[in-house]
């Protein structure tokens, strides 16, 4: 089945304010069904269901518990599927970086005091600084500063027998380069046996998530990313992993009544698109879903780099500039850009008169390396399943009024 955009786009009732919405990676918009579903479990979380008929002697153990007790059981199934795993490989927590401050406490069963970790410019620089916490020497892949990539065969010299995490993003917030998990995992078990963990935050609302594919050992998704509440999960490639943890750091508190709404987020991704083939599983959904959406926004972002591309003022990070021209980079539907001359905040304005809600793209040292300061800042579009043609014609028609 073709994808219907005009369909997802009925999905969300946020959309009838007349604004063209192209910051996902800031504040995506929330589907109908997610809010409906967070109002139904703050709503019912402290009641208790009635009981069902007994027959016999024995009666149900679970009577009398109220109904939010079982939301976070339903919301790591959903997270499950989301990445390929089972409900037990699942740990939930408000944030991801409250999960990551959580993981650093939680291996210290793990860390001596010649252990190292592995960390790099292109993660978010919130989760970095949790990780660095630790007090555990930190050894630093370096960025492409040419695309904002993160070569992997650095890794064969950077992780050691000492190595004990290392710590690499799926994919770009903002600039939209996609990171060869696979690759780094596979240079960094040439010397070490350290754990990789992925932050999969900025890929998940494109793609399904596969530790297996990436062979990584565990994965932290931010739900809200893809239109949901605000719950995160760390997801281990093994639950024997969590013989080698204190658990008990891990053991976070989510609200039951934001719990219970994660399910209605991974099933409005699985029923985007409809029509998939085989079993009627969630997971085999939601890759059927995503990889109908997927191409679709691929198709808008390749004409997004093309127009912005006609604009000779227009810088796009990472992509515009000879050093990246013949590189390779896959992406995300997101990307940031710069006018040459024009200050990123008269860019925003400029777009925000024109009924475009953007952000400016977020300072940090791995972008002014690539010397978005100097240009005077940047601007960063993130697309979602209701994006159409029409917002990206609307976005070069104003952009090439500055330019």
């Amino acid at each position: 089945m073709a994808f219907d955009v005009w369909g997802v786009r009925g999905l969300y009732t946020s959309l009838g304010g007349g604004w063209t919405y192209l910051n996902a990676h800031d504040h995506p918009q929330v589907p109908e069904k997610v809010a409906a579903a967070v109002s139904r479990s703050f709503r019912n979380a402290a009641t208790v269901p009635p009981p069902e008929p007994v027959l016999g002697s024995h009666s149900r153990a679970d009577v009398g518990t109220p109904e939010g007790a079982e939301y976070p059981k339903a919301a790591r199934a959903a997270v499950a599927d989301l990445a390929g795993v089972t409900p037990e490989q699942v740990v939930l927590g408000p944030s991801v970086p409250a999960l990551y401050s959580a993981l650093v406490v939680a291996m210290r069963p793990l860390l001596r005091h010649n252990s190292t970790m592995v960390l790099n410019p292109v993660d978010r620089p919130d989760l970095t600084r949790r990780l660095q916490r630790s007090g555990v020497e930190a050894k630093w892949a370096q960025a492409d500063l040419a695309t904002g990539d993160l070569p992997a065969w650095q890794y064969r010299d950077i992780a050691d027998g000492s190595t004990r995490l290392v710590s690499v993003p799926a994919a770009h917030p903002e600039l939209g380069n996609v990171v060869g998990v696979a690759d780094i995992v596979e240079a960094v078990r040439e010397k070490s046996r350290a754990w990789v963990l992925v932050d999969a935050t900025a890929y998940a609302p494109y793609r399904p998530l596969d530790l297996e594919a990436w062979g990584a050992d565990i994965a932290a998704v931010d739900i809200a990313q893809l239109g949901g509440p605000e719950v995160a999960a760390l997801i281990f490639r093994d639950e024997a992993m969590f013989k080698r943890l204190d658990m008990e750091a891990l053991d976070l508190q989510v609200s039951p009544g934001l719990a219970g709404a994660v399910p209605a987020a991974v099933e409005h991704y699985a029923s985007l698109v409809e029509g998939a083939t085989g079993r009627s599983s969630r997971r085999n959904r939601l890759k059927h879903s995503m990889g109908e959406t997927t191409a679709y926004l691929n198709g808008l972002r390749d004409d997004l780099h093309t127009f912005l591309g006609t604009l000779p003022a227009v810088h796009i990070v990472g992509v515009t500039g000879e050093a990246a021209e013949d590189a390779r980079v896959e992406r995300i539907p997101r990307l940031a850009f710069g006018v040459n001359g024009v200050p990123s905040e008269t860019v925003l304005q400029r777009l925000l008169a024109n009924g475009i809600v953007a952000t400016k793209t977020h300072e940090c040292s791995l972008l002014d390396d690539m010397g978005v300061a100097e240009m005077g800042g940047a601007v960063t579009i993130a697309m979602s399943p209701f994006n159409t043609q029409n917002d990206i014609e609307q976005l070069v028609r104003t952009v090439a009024s500055l330019a």
